[in-house]
């Protein structure tokens, strides 16, 4: 299958990891994390040619929604989960909390990670973030992250601020590259 496809560069799995994050905001803030596996467009279309009308067909990749992830750890669930070869990447989109550099003095010192998770949660200088982490098989990674916006104005709309950069979650990337290992 990877012979039908040649997505191994940066811009591609940028603007795949963007489609996702694009995909993901549509329907909101505070959703669980969701998994995509990054398929062939031409053999999607292979295999189900109703999906003609709503696949781009200049696109090498196209990514399908998974069923949703088991709730609690997501490094384990994770660590549980292994791509067939027909998938040739993955993305995954996830809400954390952001904090700026000087938050880490305050919230060190304690291995709990319910408590840092709680510390971070109720941090005044917290800031809402959706991450999307997408890899492709023995390839590079990207990351995009929007940024919740916030307004103190009340007929003002709320802007988010979009990020990327392909080292924003390095320990995501690698777990996610581990899922397409053979």
């Amino acid at each position: 299958m990877a012979s039908e496809v040649n997505p191994a560069t940066g811009p591609a799995i940028a603007a795949l990891a963007r489609e996702v994050e694009e995909f993901v905001a549509a329907a909101g803030w505070d959703q669980p994390p969701q998994l995509f596996a990054l398929v062939p467009t031409a053999s999607l279309l292979r295999e189900q040619p109703e999906l003609a009308g709503q696949l781009d067909p200049s696109s090498a990749l196209t990514p399908v929604a998974q069923e949703p992830l088991p709730e609690g750890d997501l490094a384990e669930a994770l660590g549980r989960i292994a791509w067939p070869e027909a998938v040739l990447g993955c993305a995954l989109a996830q809400e954390i909390i952001v904090l700026p550099p000087s938050a880490e003095s305050e919230l060190s010192g304690s291995g709990d990670a319910e408590r840092l998770r709680q510390a971070a949660a109720d941090h005044p200088d917290r800031t809402e973030a959706r991450l999307v982490a997408a890899v492709l098989r023995d390839g590079p990674g990207a990351c995009v992250m929007r940024l919740r916006g916030y307004t103190k104005a009340e007929d003002a709309e709320p802007a988010d601020e979009i990020v990327e950069h392909p080292d924003l979650a390095p320990n995501l990337l690698d777990a996610l590259r581990a899922t397409l290992a053979p």
